[in-house]
């Protein structure tokens, strides 16, 4: 299994992501293991290898660079919608690295080395979707009923 988990009251989860896991592709499959259609994450991690991702509003292209180092992230914070009937995770990460500095940004993936320890609170929302929008480049809350 590449997650062990709590539930809670009210749709809220303690998820523990397994050694050597990617993250965001566990996260995405715990949501749909657990129909989480809508909601918040957050948490900390131990990483081995993280890409982050940059978007650059004058061309309205990513720009990805990844870091292969260990790393410990400090703050894990996003949000979990749909787009096109799929799990869409929206995830920053803060990492700090063994000098203590530290970078971060929207989150591509993330290899754990060591714990992985997040906190899920779905919202038991339908209707939360994501939209791309050509002015921002962006892809946005889309609300509908």
């Amino acid at each position: 299994m590449n997650y062990t988990f709590k539930p809670s009251t009210g749709g809220r989860y303690l998820l523990s992501i397994a050694n050597h896991q990617e993250i965001t592709a566990v996260l995405a499959e715990f949501c749909r293991d657990q129909h989480i259609r809508s909601g918040v994450v957050g948490g900390i991690a131990a990483i081995s290898e993280a890409t982050f991702r940059f978007l650059d509003p004058a061309t309205k292209q990513y720009v990805d660079k990844t870091f292969a180092e260990q790393m410990e992230v400090t703050c894990l914070t996003g949000n979990i919608s749909q787009k096109d009937g799929e799990v869409y995770l929206h995830i920053h990460v803060t990492a700090s690295r063994r000098d203590y500095s530290c970078i971060g940004g929207h989150l591509l993936n993330a290899k754990v080395n060591g714990a992985c320890e997040l906190y899920v609170a779905d919202f038991l929302l339908d209707g939360v979707d994501r939209k791309f929008d050509p002015e921002t480049g962006l892809n946005l809350y889309d609300f509908h009923e």
